[in-house]
């Protein structure tokens, strides 16, 4: 009995010595991830691209506009948000510059394919995918279009790209893959809301797998007829010095303030004009 006790005890104490070195291991992630945080954001606030020319507050509307008065739903990622340009995106401009009523549904580090993401959930407590936020968008909001991010997060983390759906039917995509969300999204949208789709793409960076999502989405363009804003193989576009780039873009993914307001929202805002007219 009394050996029985020892080694009762003994892993007790093993236990609590294990749960110890846990709680300093997190407790040592936590400071480390605030301090990688704060050097992250103070970089990006130094970032010329996101200089005070740029900021939202400094940008004057336009007389008018094709676009005034449209509410529009953007749902996204860290693009859509602005995680490199202090939380402003071209969405932010859209709402300043031609009277978009905005609402943005962005959160970092989230995918197209219905899945939980822990490093989205880390930095905002929010790891829901677009899918199942979307479905969380009131319902009886009377939006004039629904413009959709084309995640790099689901090309980085090598989410199945899946098959086009022979069905049209809600019930029948797989979420659970690129495509089965994508074509998810459109017919809720066209449900829910009964207005039109648009997706936009990342400006060009090399990524076999961002460049089979948007040729995938060129696909589902012909199938469900929806807009499709490709600043990825726009040429024009993307036929800037490489000053240029690196002045408008915080990285190969994310623009600055000034990468979003000069380069990529005229873009946006031409295809716009045009597609809700």
């Amino acid at each position: 009995m009394k050996k029985k006790a020892k080694r009762e005890k003994r892993k007790k104490i093993a236990w609590i010595v294990v749960l110890c070195v846990l709680v300093v291991l997190t407790a040592i992630g936590a400071i480390g991830g605030a301090q990688y945080a704060k050097k992250d954001a103070a970089a990006k606030a130094a970032a010329p691209g996101n200089a005070e020319d740029y900021a939202l507050d400094n940008v004057k509307a336009l007389e008018s506009s094709p676009l005034e008065g449209k509410r529009i739903l953007f749902l996204g990622s860290s693009v859509t948000y602005g995680a490199a340009a202090q939380g402003v995106s071209f969405a932010d401009y859209l709402g300043k510059l031609d009277g978009v009523i905005v609402t943005k549904e962005a959160v970092s580090a989230t995918t197209l394919v219905d899945e939980f993401s822990i490093f989205a959930y880390l930095g905002s407590h929010n790891g829901d995918s677009y899918v199942k936020r979307l479905k969380n968008v009131d319902q009886n909001t009377a939006f004039d279009a629904v413009v959709v991010q084309l995640s790099t997060n689901d090309a980085t983390m090598n989410k199945p790209l899946g098959e086009v759906a022979e069905s049209k039917e809600l019930a029948d995509f797989d979420v659970k893959t690129i495509t089965g969300a994508m074509e998810y999204i459109i017919v809720y949208v066209q449900d829910t809301w009964n207005c039109p789709v648009v997706f936009y793409t990342g400006s060009y960076y090399e990524s076999e797998a961002y460049a089979a999502m948007v040729n995938r989405l060129l696909e589902l363009q012909t199938k469900w007829d929806i807009g499709v804003i490709d600043l990825y193989y726009d040429e024009q576009l993307n036929d800037i010095d490489e000053d240029t780039y690196n002045f408008y873009m915080f990285d190969k993914i994310h623009p600055t303030k000034a990468g979003y307001l000069e380069w990529w929202t005229p873009a946006m805002e031409a295809y716009l004009y045009d597609y809700l007219k």
